[in-house]
């Protein structure tokens, strides 16, 4: 309990409309929280125009090595809040944020479709065991 009641008082809570400048703001709300998840979980942070938040949206949990995430699910949320911007955040159970071909698929894809609707992906960041990977941070968007 003592432990549990740790890890909640150093998870920073999301308040909507706090401003998003950098990877590091993201990792600040995120990784108390994701990086003891034994499960992979899949998330949309859903910002406005100004790089403000609207809401964090968990889009899909998945099992200890992956997880499903399809676009459509993505977007619908973005299109559904009127977000202007989004970037996604998820774990990586084994404490090792490097990507998989199977993240930086995905993140390929969803930059697409990003582009497409006019809702730009900023960055996406995975988080492992106190240490993260940007995706914009490594130039892989």
């Amino acid at each position: 309990a003592a432990v549990e009641l740790g890890k909640r008082i150093s998870m920073k809570p999301i308040k909507v409309g706090t401003y998003i400048e950098d990877d590091s703001d993201v990792v600040a709300i995120f990784m108390e929280d994701m990086r003891h998840q034994k499960k992979e979980i899949f998330k949309a942070l859903l910002l406005n125009s100004k790089g403000g938040i609207i809401s964090a949206e968990t889009i899909s949990v998945g099992e200890l090595t992956s997880t499903v995430v399809h676009p459509r699910e993505v977007f619908s949320m973005a299109i559904k809040k009127s977000a202007a911007a989004i970037v996604f955040i998820h774990n990586h159970p084994s404490g090792d944020p490097t990507p998989s071909q199977c993240d930086m698929d995905i993140t390929r894809l969803v930059k697409k479709m990003g582009d497409m609707l006019d809702i730009p992906l900023l960055d996406h960041i995975i988080i492992g065991d106190n240490i993260y990977t940007s995706f914009k941070e490594k130039g892989l968007l």
